[in-house]
């Protein structure tokens, strides 16, 4: 028995299903342009085994462990670390039989098509994980994790990615890029400046991890001159190490564009740690602009991830930290929010800025306009909740008759579970072709342009966009 259906998310009309399994077919095995996650460089640096079947699938998963939790089930029963990095000494095999006791909470989720899909592809499981078959599963997955075609460099090459980036803070040392680089082994696996901790005035720490900041750069990070020199060195070195892209989540879209004695009193004042939640908000603005002016100088794609309210539970950030599944979309503007950088950069051919959101109502009326628009803006996929057939539907509804296809960027899967990616890019596959085959039966596509697009959006457009 298949986990999977071989025509999932096909459409049901039997000529559309029809066209969208020929466009289908002549995409599904392209390579995967894998531009943003967070899969952790260290895996692909030291190839060593994965640990075992609870640490692959549900440990670092937050969409997994997430619906555990909306269901009672205790964070460090799961073996999430505590926010000092200790966890709990959970057997892994309890942490698996109580995921698999549980898996019928993830029906009709998305999570459940990518985790069927890795059980039953990657790992060639036929049968339903539950209560019943935890140890089986668990054995099995357990029996291949040490097999060196399981190693994570063997499941690169296996799941056909040509290039990934990770996602790493201004202060990483870049060591496990530099081992990989340095390696002779040639799969590509690049860096992302994410300089969220230094440019954020309410991030734990700020004022000392830009002091940080300048020791590696050998600034003055505590003036404003020498504060934004160091970004740019830094900016540098994540470039010399292979990075082509930087990222900001921010949780609102503003953008400022202050005159000089204005941004030098208030970063002044953010060092200080005397401002307010306004001021800060301000100054992360503000960067938002500078950022966008050092990508026309360096050519590093800039990313703005906006509207999350970051750690909604007090209780879990206090407990586990970050990106613990407490994460909630927010409404957000970005007409009035993006005009500041936009009047600054915006008319720039040269310069690329993704714009993601997680507010579905501002794709039509706000986002799609402004990307169709301005030459330095281009839409950045339907992103983590709405990562999934349905959302990315919609996106496709919403964006295309205003900014066409060619002002998006294709898929990300801005994962952290390994296995999956395979699986999201296959649903993103699958998604955009029953679109065009959509387009092409109601007139509005002609066929030959439905295949050609198909290949743009699963393979060229991202691997541009990107510069990769």
């Amino acid at each position: 028995m298949a986990l999977t259906d071989p025509d999932r998310l096909f459409p049901i009309e039997p000529s559309a299903r029809k066209l969208t399994r020929e466009l289908y077919e002549t995409m599904s095995d392209l390579p995967i342009i894998s531009p943003h996650g967070h899969t952790d460089p260290s895996w692909f640096a030291l190839n060593e085994h994965f640990i075992d079947p609870a640490q692959l699938f549900v440990v670092p998963d937050h969409y997994v462990f997430r619906m555990l939790v909306s269901q009672g089930v205790k964070l460090p029963d799961l073996g999430v670390p505590y926010a000092d990095g200790s966890s709990e000494n959970k057997d892994p095999r309890d942490i698996w039989r109580l995921f698999a006791k549980n898996y019928h909470l993830f029906r009709g989720t998305p999570s459940q098509m990518w985790l069927d899909h890795s059980f039953e592809h990657v790992f060639g499981i036929d049968e339903v994980l539950s209560e019943e078959t935890a140890d089986q599963y668990y054995d099995h997955i357990d029996a291949k994790l040490k097999d060196d075609a399981y190693r994570p460099r063997q499941l690169f090459e296996r799941f056909g990615i040509e290039a990934i980036a990770t996602t790493e803070s201004a202060l990483d040392d870049l060591k496990w890029h530099q081992q990989i680089n340095d390696s002779d082994w040639n799969g590509r696996v690049i860096t992302t400046y994410r300089p969220d901790a230094t440019v954020d005035p309410e991030f734990e720490g700020f004022a000392d991890n830009v002091r940080q900041l300048g020791q590696l750069t050998g600034q003055d990070a505590t003036s404003w001159q020498g504060y934004l020199k160091a970004h740019q060195l830094r900016r540098a070195f994540f470039k010399e190490t292979g990075a082509t892209a930087t990222d900001h989540g921010h949780a609102t879209a503003r953008t400022e564009d202050l005159p000089l004695a204005e941004i030098e009193a208030l970063f002044d004042k953010v060092m200080s740690g005397a401002f307010s939640a306004e001021e800060a908000d301000q100054f992360r603005g503000h960067m938002l602009t500078e950022m966008a002016r050092m990508s026309l100088e360096d050519g590093l794609v800039m990313q703005i991830h906006a509207g999350s309210y970051r750690n909604h539970s007090k209780t879990v950030f206090q407990t586990h930290g970050r990106d613990k599944g407490f994460d909630i979309p927010t409404s957000t503007n970005y007409v009035t929010a993006l005009k500041p950088m936009l009047d600054a950069v915006g008319m720039e051919p040269d310069l690329t800025i993704i714009i993601f959101t997680l507010d579905e109502t501002v794709y039509s009326r706000e986002l799609a306009p402004l990307a169709g628009a301005y030459p330095a803006l281009k839409l950045g996929p339907a992103w983590w909740f709405f990562d999934s057939y349905e959302g990315m539907k919609r996106y496709r509804e919403a964006v295309t008759e205003t900014c066409g296809f060619y002002n998006t960027v294709g898929f990300n899967d801005d994962t952290r579970a390994f296995c999956s990616i395979p699986a999201r890019h296959d649903v993103a596959r699958r998604s955009d072709c029953a679109y065009l085959a959509e387009l092409v039966l109601t007139g509005r596509l002609r066929k030959s342009d439905a295949f050609e697009l198909a290949h743009d959006l699963t393979y060229r457009l991202a691997k541009e966009a990107y510069r990769l």
